[in-house]
């Protein structure tokens, strides 16, 4: 399955979110998924910045061809508002990746 990962970015020590997010999609890939990483354009945005808004739209169109959201613990409005548009879809959510 395509596998969208929504977790905290902003909120705590960015670079910890995003080494957390990086070990559940190698968890996903030894299960035979194929993970969206958002947190990956964390490296785009050191060399060439953008709006967070334009980040935002981007994982907006990743999230709508994905067949399943895992949201991860911790506040995130970002992951929050991914969730509301998983559901709006159609788009199975889980919360755990045993639940996968």
């Amino acid at each position: 399955m395509k596998i969208y990962i929504a977790s905290p970015y902003t909120i705590g020590d960015v670079a910890v979110n995003v080494r957390n997010v990086l070990l559940v999609a190698n968890q996903l890939m030894n299960k035979g998924h194929a993970p969206y990483v958002p947190h990956l354009s964390h490296f785009q945005h050191l060399v060439a910045p953008r709006p967070y808004q334009d980040w935002l739209n981007l994982d907006f169109e990743w999230l709508k061809v994905c067949d399943c959201v895992l949201r991860l613990e911790g506040e995130s409005k970002g992951a929050d508002q991914e969730v509301e548009l998983a559901k709006s879809l159609g788009i199975r959510i889980v919360y755990n990746i045993n639940d996968i």
